[in-house]
């Protein structure tokens, strides 16, 4: 069996949407493949009682108790290892999860280590997409599932979803309707990953 972690840091809505499917569509039958485990660098991080509710295992791993970033991303890849197997490598995904992971843990992970952004990559990386968005005067927004690589959110797309930007729009508004495009579009690029497709 295929193990899949995932990371978060606060709701964890793209997670629940990613559990719900994996559900819904049996991977455990189809893809050999389960959610196994919520990591946070939270403790408070609401995400983490739905991964207890649905009899995940979770870990909480607070980034502020570790010396630098090389040593917090050590120890997360330590609880990462627990889940993964040469015969069935783990399956890594940022749902949310708001740290940037070193480049010797994003190439530990190469072409199993998966994130979601709040923009049309390549357009507006980093923090602040909506707003960005919104003074840059685009007509569309959305959403990208990209592979993780060193350099920030340029990683192989892997799925998009297009917004519309309304007028009369706010970071807020446009946030809520890109965020019910990640819910769609996250589960699916997993199950994807999972089927090598």
């Amino acid at each position: 069996m295929k193990n899949i972690v995932i990371l978060i840091s606060g709701g964890g809505s793209n997670m629940a949407a990613i559990v719900r499917a994996s559900q819904k569509e049996d991977w455990a039958s189809r893809y050999g493949a389960r959610v196994a485990a919520v990591i946070s660098n939270k403790g408070t991080a609401s995400g983490l009682v739905f991964g207890k509710e649905q009899g995940l295992d979770t870990h909480v791993l607070d980034h502020k108790t570790y010396a630098d970033r090389e040593a917090f991303d050590a120890a997360l890849a330590e609880v990462i290892n627990r889940y993964d197997t040469p015969q069935a490598p783990v399956l890594v995904v940022l749902a949310g999860f708001m740290r940037i992971l070193t480049a010797g843990f994003v190439e530990k992970y190469a072409g199993r280590l998966v994130n979601i952004h709040p923009s049309l990559l390549p357009a507006f990386g980093g923090l602040h997409t909506h707003q960005r968005a919104l003074d840059a005067g685009c007509k569309f927004a959305g959403a990208t599932v990209h592979l993780v690589t060193p350099e920030l959110d340029h990683g192989p797309i892997l799925e998009q979803a297009v917004v519309p930007v309304l007028p009369g729009d706010t970071a807020e508004t446009l946030s809520a309707r890109v965020l019910t495009q990640e819910h769609r579009i996250y589960p699916r690029a997993v199950a994807a990953l999972l089927s090598n497709k």
